[in-house]
């Protein structure tokens, strides 16, 4: 016969979700709108099953939920079989990381299921895992200002040794410099300040296709956390922004001025 799996609810042990040869089988759900893409995939212990993507046109809002009844509706996967719920937690723009962390709590409270939250930097850097230099993973903060972090590649993946932050580029070539090592930049924030990061640190730069966190590495990186039992209840799983929302800082503004 085949292994039979069942999904384990928040607070149990992986131990529930194991077939007979020990191997879990668990379902994850990625949901990533971090930045302007948005990027759902379905996968587990066999790798990535399915992804969609789209990275112009409608609002994360509109396009979220179509894509996960489409993904599901291709992959022959009904929602109910889920066992955990990946989310970009960011940092990125505040609206779409709001749009992806309510979509995902919805559906793991429903299903009763924990969430797995991962960096939207962590994202970037794991495609370039098995490169030789340091990865700056870079996202377009606007406002003239980087989200930025550092990673070292490791054995199955890669390791952060910067922690995230939000500066201008001028501090992000600094850091670069100060670093004194090779260095390979990705992310959209990388590319759309490629001339003014070139012309003050020599660096090479991943692929446009690259550019944005995806949920293909989001359910991978998160089938690895859900071996670890990583986990949280959904209502515990929290964004980061590391700044104050636009609105936020706009009604300071506005408060200073008084």
């Amino acid at each position: 016969g085949h292994a039979q799996w069942r999904r384990p609810r928040v607070g149990s042990s992986v131990a529930a979700c194991r077939g007979r040869h020990g191997v879990v089988r668990m379902l994850i759900l990625g949901i990533e709108t971090a930045t302007q893409q948005v990027s759902v995939a379905i996968g587990g212990h066999e790798g990535v099953l399915g992804m969609f993507e789209v990275s112009r046109g409608r609002r994360h809002a509109e396009t979220l939920t179509p894509a996960i009844e489409f993904l599901c509706r291709q992959a022959d996967i009904e929602i109910a079989e889920f066992g955990a719920i990946a989310v970009d937690i960011g940092p990125g723009l505040f609206t779409g990381m709001r749009v992806g962390l309510a979509a995902g709590k919805a559906i793991a409270q429903a299903l009763r299921v924990p969430m797995i939250g991962i960096s939207s930097l962590d994202l970037l850097a794991f495609p370039l895992r098995y490169t030789d230099r340091t990865i700056a993973a870079v996202i377009d903060a606007r406002k003239g200002e980087l989200f930025y972090a550092c990673y070292r590649p490791v054995p199955g993946g890669v390791q952060r040794v910067t922690d995230p932050r939000v500066s201008s580029v001028d501090d992000l070539v600094a850091d670069l410099m100060a670093r004194g090592q090779n260095v390979v930049c990705v992310g959209d924030g990388a590319l759309r300040y490629r001339e003014q990061i070139s012309a003050g640190f020599h660096c090479d730069f991943a692929e446009q296709f690259l550019s944005h966190p995806s949920a293909a590495p989001l359910v991978q990186l998160a089938h690895a956390r859900a071996l670890r039992e990583e986990w949280v209840n959904p209502w515990d799983s929290q964004p980061m922004y590391l700044r104050a929302p636009d609105a936020q800082i706009n009604w300071a503004t506005r408060e200073a001025a008084k």
